[in-house]
């Protein structure tokens, strides 16, 4: 059980089969992964196990745990153990001395329940999370829109106007967390205020993103009133929806269609192959605005943490 020592055992560290295999050559030049950060369990040269963490090429420390795969064609429970005895012996090596874990994150069919065989190759990895101290936290819907899909042009309900600066996007995420139905929202309000946890997520996510900050809209009735917001933007990987949110006095009157449809509009506008967003399964009006929208289910992502 050790590290890879570069790129030269990438070949080796996808033996296992994963989507994000194809995405870990480029993560390595970046730095958004490091040798040091992917480890591996094996016999001979036969791999039996991996684990990577993900993280920002300016950081120190590893952000989330995206990969962890244990070989399924092994007998009894042998392939759980060597994946416990793996994350143990890598988060040992890799993480802060005495800091909380970063999250799991497993992406999974979306209808990965009905087959037998999916079924039990996510819940045997579960299952190594769990005795290493992870709980389950959420699963989430990751969803997708193409070009070909329609998009309502605006009905003049709402007015869009670009952000202003980032202390008028903090102020107006602060207020949509009053009610939130997200997981990971709700959490953060367990440990620190509304404001504090708007700050966080505007620093630590939406400021990062390198493409053009004009994409982001605050939608207003006619009269200048703010109704809501969309952050369109686009990560490492994808044209994203990153934020999308209709402030707690105007929800249930149908805005958020509106918005859904300006930020699709604008990511469309610039000829992307597609759109990703996602949301938890539990926030079922957020994921019937999706699927109203065009936008397909295609994915689950299960997320687990430590306490």
């Amino acid at each position: 059980m050790r590290p890879i020592t570069g790129h030269d055992e990438l070949d080796l560290f996808r033996q296992l089969p994963y989507a994000l295999n194809e995405e870990l050559a480029d993560d390595l030049a970046a730095g958004r992964r490091r040798p040091e950060w992917m480890w591996v369990a094996l016999r001979g040269d036969r791999l039996l196990a991996r684990a990577v963490w993900w993280g920002r090429p300016t950081g120190d420390a590893p952000l989330i745990l995206d990969i962890l795969d244990i070989e399924d064609s092994a007998s009894g429970s042998d392939h759980v153990d060597i994946g416990v005895r793996l994350l143990h012996a890598a988060m040992a090596a890799t993480l802060p001395n005495g800091s909380r874990p970063p999250e799991y994150s497993r992406f999974v069919p979306p209808g990965w329940r009905e087959n037998a065989v999916t079924r039990q190759a996510v819940e045997d990895r579960m299952t190594v999370l769990e005795r290493a101290g992870a709980r389950l936290f959420v699963e989430r819907l990751r969803l997708e829109w193409r070009p070909g899909s329609p998009v309502p042009e605006p009905d003049g309900r709402l007015v869009f106007r670009p952000v202003r600066d980032g202390e008028e996007l903090v102020a107006l995420m602060s207020s949509v967390l009053d009610g939130t139905l997200d997981a990971h929202s709700r959490d953060d309000l367990t440990r620190m205020s509304g404001h504090e946890a708007a700050v966080r997520h505007y620093e630590d996510e939406l400021a990062r993103y390198a493409s053009p900050r004009d994409w982001w809209r605050i939608a207003t009735l006619p009269d200048g009133a703010p109704v809501g917001f969309v952050v369109p933007a686009r990560n490492d990987y994808n044209a994203i929806i990153a934020y999308i949110a209709v402030l707690p006095s105007h929800r249930g009157n149908g805005y958020i269609d509106d918005i859904l449809a300006e930020g699709t509009r604008i990511l469309a506008a610039q000829h992307v192959p597609r759109i990703r967003a996602s949301t938890d399964l539990g926030n079922t009006p957020m994921a019937n605005a999706f699927r109203r929208a065009g936008y397909v289910n295609f994915e689950r992502e299960i997320n687990m943490t430590w306490s």
